[in-house]
């Protein structure tokens, strides 16, 4: 039977999992798109369909679906298990012990007081009141349901004794936020009572948090404030989490736009009438974490709707600051002298579209889209651009006769205008400023660059554009050895070939010659069942001897094999799952075999890419290429470190090792003769 994390990976396409997330378009056997965990202009992230694994070759990060949820999701393996097993139709039992964490009883208790709440709402007699209310507010039955809406019962400990009746203990339920620790009596009491209960739904759409808005009828007594939400807990962090992103995800994409709301009344008006690609930032301005998880993964178009009041105001000028700091990233760095200066990274710069709604009637969206269902739909597609608004804002707030409003209004916008990063639209805004409160374009210009200095003085110091240094640079030789490594996956008759012809060493990286020698092994043992050859791995061996490799004997025994794709000389096949697996399982670098097999996926990727439609006989020739530079390159590095060598021994006097230096030098002189005269 299979394990339930294997049956999941058995019925879930990699390809359709990640296109939920991130564009990827056919690229050869592999597909290929923009890596959603680094910020690049040219696609490195590639998936293999016939593998499942995924590998990005710009911060090299990779695996398999699960690897890609945890990144994807910022979760551990357990939670990745739990947010897969419904797509893939498989039902986790609660008494595994490899699906039981305490994250997940923290769910299964939110999910308890989800579904308990919601029954009272619909069936108890003390929750009238709040059915009327919903009702007053415009909410349908569909709605309801849609949103599972509930009602906490008003008692100090029926929600708490309820859920220890279902297992779980008080400090688990105290963990959930659900409970409060009593001060001046003993035990716990329930956190919400008497009040109409909002889910909070994760992305996956378990439900997390509540915020609970007081009964109608105990409005007028009610001391805790209308509206109060759950604690941050192991599961709830509210810098992360939106109102409604969890059902609104899908039409933020279609409609590349995302209305942002403050309330949940807001979220739930808007998609009980048509706009579901709306979410609440739930009475605050977005944090920088919200911001880039809805740049990242569905758009870079944001529309605010909030209140135009004082607190709507602030929302929108604290949400500004914020998306000014998401799309205008820095970072530590040093400079040629090697001092640590702060840089602009343009690469981490999201270029965000930002617009506002000022909401013209009614207190709230809610209540502008239920008075004016047309109204809102014009006022939606005419949001204007934040730099407008505020424009508009500033100047409707002065009086033009007045020489200190204009000063002021100058003071303002000219604040605005020097974040922006287009050149074109703050020459566009300062020549309308000039002919707004009739001042000499120069000026303002003048005004705009001492401002620019002076900010840029008291802050980073000349801060210069820099790459973000995510990305991971290899060298030349590394990439070489990939593609041999990558070449030997797919064409496994040029393994035979490089035992004869190949050192390990020859390979760059720890990781690699880990691989090549397990490849080795698993070749001469499973599939040609040559168990006669053991690949060298010491520094030197072979130098001089029969085993020695020239360009010359690489050329003329090269066209010995007889390359059939990927099957050996008896038509035997290196699977790929099955080498996999075995080295997961039965390599005797064990302790290092998680990373081996992490280098294997992204080897074997690189080879679907690069090697899809080779030839049999291109592949060969490509091997010799490859072997031949990398052998150039261990020479020529071996050469050097012999030079310094040889002179630190000089000095000392060390007669007898500068000989044996100088034997070894001369050998390796000689091989390299040989190559480049072949």
């Amino acid at each position: 039977m299979l394990q339930p994390s294997e049956e999941i990976k058995s019925r879930i396409d990699i390809v359709d999992l990640i296109r939920e997330y991130v564009p990827i378009k056919p690229a050869g056997l592999n597909f290929r798109g923009l890596c959603p965990f680094h910020r690049e202009k040219t696609p490195s992230f590639m998936v293999s369909p016939e593998k499942q694994i995924w590998h990005c070759f710009g911060c090299g990060k990779g695996g398999d679906i699960f690897a890609f949820i945890m990144e994807m999701e910022n979760v551990e393996f357990v939670e990745a298990l739990r947010i897969l097993a419904p797509k893939a139709g498989v039902v986790l039992k609660k008494e595994d012990k490899k699906v039981t964490s305490q994250r997940n009883r923290l769910l299964d208790i939110m999910d308890l007081c989800r579904r308990y709440y919601h029954k009272i709402l619909l069936e108890a007699d003390e929750a009238q009141s709040a059915r009327d209310y919903l009702k007053k507010r415009g909410l349908d039955e569909e709605t309801i349901e849609e949103w599972q809406i509930g009602v906490s019962p008003n008692s100090w400990d029926l929600t708490v004794n309820f859920l220890k009746k279902k297992g779980f203990s008080d400090n688990e339920i105290f963990l959930s936020g659900m409970s409060i620790k009593g001060t001046s009596r003993p035990g716990f009491y329930d956190r919400f009572r008497g009040r109409i209960m909002f889910p909070i739904n994760d992305l996956n759409s378990d439900t997390v948090a509540f915020t609970a808005r007081v009964s109608p009828e105990r409005e007028a007594e009610e001391k805790m404030g209308k509206y109060i939400n759950s604690p941050q807990t192991l599961i709830y962090n509210k810098s992360r989490i939106l109102f409604g992103l969890d059902k609104a995800k899908q039409e933020i994409k279609k409609k590349n736009a995302v209305i942002i709301v403050e309330g949940q009344m807001d979220v739930i008006a808007a998609h009980q009438f048509g706009y579901k690609n709306t979410v609440a930032s739930s009475g605050t301005a977005l944090t920088a974490d919200q911001i880039e998880l809805l740049a990242r993964r569905y758009t870079k178009n944001f529309i605010f709707a909030l209140d135009f009041d004082a607190a709507g105001q602030l929302a929108v000028d604290r949400g500004e600051s914020t998306v000014m700091r998401v799309d205008y990233k820095e970072i530590k760095a040093e400079d040629p002298q090697g001092k640590v200066k702060i840089y602009i990274d343009p690469a981490l710069s999201y270029n965000l579209n930002v617009k506002i709604i000022p909401i013209a009637e009614g207190k709230d969206p809610d209540e502008f889209i239920r008075k004016n269902l047309t109204g809102w739909q014009q006022a939606v597609d005419n949001a204007k651009p934040i730099i407008e608004y505020y424009f508009d804002k500033i100047v409707a707030e002065k009086n033009l006769e007045k020489i200190d409003d204009r000063r002021q209004i100058a003071k303002d916008f000219l604040s605005k205008i020097i974040k922006l990063h287009d050149k074109i639209e703050q020459d566009f805004w300062l020549k309308k400023l000039s002919a707004t409160i009739d001042v000499n374009e120069n000026i303002l210009r003048e005004t705009l660059r001492e401002n620019a200095n002076k900010e840029k003085s008291n802050t980073h110091e000349g801060k210069t554009a820099v790459s973000s240094g995510e990305v991971r640079i290899i060298s030349r030789e590394e990439k070489i050895s990939d593609l041999l490594l990558a070449l030997m996956l797919r064409f496994s008759e040029l393994i035979e070939y490089s035992i004869s012809h190949f050192q390990p060493y020859y390979l760059k990286t720890d990781l690699n010659q880990a691989l090549y020698r397990n490849l080795v092994f698993y070749y001469n043992n499973y599939i040609t069942n040559n168990t006669s050859f053991t690949p060298l791995n010491k520094p030197f061996a072979g130098i001089g001897d029969n085993n020695s490799v020239t360009a010359g004997s690489i050329k003329s025994s090269i066209g010995e094999p007889d390359l059939t794709g990927s099957t050996d000389k008896n038509g035997q096949i290196l699977n790929f799952g099955d080498f996999k697996l075995w080295l997961s399982k039965e390599s005797d670098e064990a302790a290092i075999s998680a990373k081996i097999v992490s280098v294997l996926d992204r080897i074997a990727i690189l080879g679907d890419a690069e090697f899809y439609d080779f030839t049999p006989e291109q592949a060969k020739n490509e091997a010799i290429n490859y072997i031949v530079a990398l052998k150039k390159h261990y020479l020529a590095t071996r050469m050097k470190e012999l030079e310094k060598m040889i002179a630190e021994y000089e000095k000392a006097k060390d007669d007898s090792t500068v000989k044996e230096l100088l034997a070894e030098f001369k050998v390796l002189a000689d091989e390299m003769k040989d190559i480049n005269q072949n």
